[in-house]
């Protein structure tokens, strides 16, 4: 079956129930993922234009090879890598179908990666990245972009899992994709650093089943020691939602008792990633790349145009949760962030959720603030 994407054809299997939906019984395509690839595409743009050195690139786990052909159409030099001799035979044939030149590995991307430099990196594995991520920090110059669809143990759902995978603890609170994002940032930042690398989140985002962002290196200690000042923890009422943070790499306290409420609801998550998520000036230069013959390309404009104003608080509220703990109603999400900005706070929407909000400010602040009831 032949789909197109990006003004390009590529082949990808029939699945057996005649559906153009996820992948067939060998090679794994995932045509719900075109967003996420049309903002690849954009990034790679934007990048070359920060970085104009950079020229090759590593589709680490081609699969139909997707990525490396959109990439190669960008003039990227491009290698696909897949362990599966029927990925790499379809890459290599998607590649010939567009007319692009590009060199496909039939191996373990681990053991490439111990071998061979590349500018930019693309891990976009099934689950977790974390059993690739060593051997790319160690090796890559310039990016390494990362996804990853284990959601429920990023975000505490599955806590066991997600302490044996990132080494951290996630709690499962109300704002999932925010403690999901962080704890992968945290063991991506600290697994770079182990090799003398500051791994910068440059563009991030959160969309349905997966977490995805790009890394832009700098391969100096000073500056990873530096950048591992952005982790901490952050502490969490279950009982009134009430939260705070903090900055280090264990926690000064861990309190057995609200400092709101008094109930003893309380979770500590952590090391998560505290610093910002994305450059908003490079975030907006992505949104310049977004060009009409990408499918998601009005998607995108909107996702990342929410990215790039989005502060930098690592939790969120929502808006209707807290509309009805409070029994008022839920007015419009831009009269709520706005009522919070003119009272002085910094607010934003977050990009995952239409009702989710991020602010500077603590619970009583924002209903006395912005709840309808308190006019």
């Amino acid at each position: 079956m032949q789909l197109t994407e990006g003004d390009l054809t590529i082949e990808v299997e029939q699945p057996r129930d005649g559906t153009s939906e996820g992948s067939g019984d060998g090679v794994f395509f995932n045509p719900t993922m075109e967003l996420n690839r049309d903002i690849t595409v954009a990034v790679l743009r934007a990048y070359q234009e920060r970085e104009p050195r950079v020229d090759t690139y590593l589709d680490a786990m081609a699969a139909s090879g997707i990525r490396g052909v959109r990439a190669a159409n960008e003039g990227y030099s491009v290698t696909c890598c897949d362990i599966d001799s029927e990925s790499a035979e379809l890459a290599r044939e998607n590649l010939a179908r567009n007319d692009l030149d590009g060199a496909v590995e039939n191996r373990n991307v681990n053991a490439l990666l111990h071998e061979s430099m590349f500018d930019v990196v693309d891990l976009d594995p099934f689950g977790t990245p974390i059993p690739f991520v060593d051997a790319a920090f160690a090796t890559t110059r310039n990016m390494v972009c990362v996804t990853a669809t284990d959601t429920a143990p990023l975000c505490g759902a599955h806590l066991n899992s997600g302490i044996r995978k990132y080494s951290a603890v996630p709690q499962n609170t109300d704002y999932h994709p925010e403690m999901g994002l962080r704890t992968l940032l945290s063991a991506l930042v600290r697994t770079a650093a182990r090799y003398d690398v500051a791994a910068t989140p440059i563009c991030s985002h959160v969309s349905r089943h997966y977490a995805r962002t790009y890394l832009e290196l700098d391969h100096r200690a000073t500056s990873a020691d530096s950048l591992l000042e952005n982790l901490g923890f952050i502490h969490h009422c279950e009982e009134c939602l009430a939260r705070d943070y903090e900055y280090g790499h264990y926690p000064e306290t861990v309190p057995e008792e609200c400092p709101v409420c008094g109930s003893n609801r309380t979770l500590t998550a952590g090391p998560v990633w505290l610093g910002p998520v994305a450059d908003s000036e490079f975030t907006r230069s992505v949104i310049d790349h977004l060009t009409p013959e990408m499918g998601t390309a009005a998607r995108a404009e909107r996702l990342l145009s929410t990215v790039a104003e989005e502060i930098d608080t690592p939790t969120h509220y929502d808006q209707h949760r807290l509309c009805k703990q409070w029994g008022v109603p839920a007015n419009s999400m831009d009269e709520f962030v706005g009522d919070l900005q003119e009272a002085g706070y910094d607010a934003s929407k977050a990009h995952y959720s239409g009702t989710a909000f991020k602010a500077d400010a603590t619970l009583a602040e924002i209903r006395e603030a912005a709840a309808p009831d308190a006019d």
